[in-house]
């Protein structure tokens, strides 16, 4: 039990759920048995959830750290893949948790970060989300209904590591900011 513990920071020292204390498990089990494990030593996580995902697949949402998000990408497609064979079955999604604040009042003299503003994080995010690929082209299309719904292009040399991941990526990605995504790859002429 303490072990799961040690890799779970929660904020305000919530106590994890079941959930994260089996992925807190999942990753000091890699961290003792594998070759992440140096790595490893230093990184944990805020917190865990589930998402189910069309077609009754789920995909596992991890929060980390944002100071840590560096040590992660580092490791990312590694950690990946070892978290998908222990939760057979699911995808996994690292994302760094980001702080939205809100806008100064009127008459305020202090301004808010850039990478604070609600935009900036929901952008962010979806480079979380898509990682290891990387975004080459957005579209958002206007229906007449009045709904939008964006498209995302990812990267075509990282087809074969993200492919089957996509409906995931948007459920994952509609779960966390409400928005309609749709990925693809670009249509290259040969």
């Amino acid at each position: 039990m303490y072990t799961s513990r040690k890799k779970i920071h929660k904020d305000k020292d919530a106590e994890p759920t079941e959930f994260e204390e089996s992925v807190g498990q999942a990753i000091f089990d890699l961290e003792a048995n594998s070759d992440l494990k140096s790595e490893l030593k230093d990184l944990y996580i805020n917190s865990a959830v589930q998402v189910d995902v069309a077609g009754n697949r789920k995909a596992v949402v991890i929060h980390i750290p944002y100071r840590l998000r560096n040590a992660y990408r580092k490791i990312h497609v590694r950690i990946v893949r070892e978290l998908e064979k222990k939760f057979s079955g699911k995808d996994v999604v690292l994302i760094a948790t980001r702080r939205i604040v809100r806008p100064p009042k009127k008459g305020s003299a202090v301004q808010r970060p850039r990478t604070r503003t609600l935009t900036a994080v929901h952008e962010a995010m979806l480079e979380d989300v898509v990682l290891p690929a990387e975004i080459v082209g957005k579209r958002t299309r206007y229906r007449l209904d009045g709904s939008k719904i964006m498209k995302v292009f990812l990267d075509p040399k990282e087809r074969n590591n993200t492919e089957y991941k996509l409906e995931s990526f948007s459920a994952v990605y509609r779960k966390l900011s409400g928005k309609d995504v749709v990925f693809e790859y670009p249509i290259t002429d040969a």
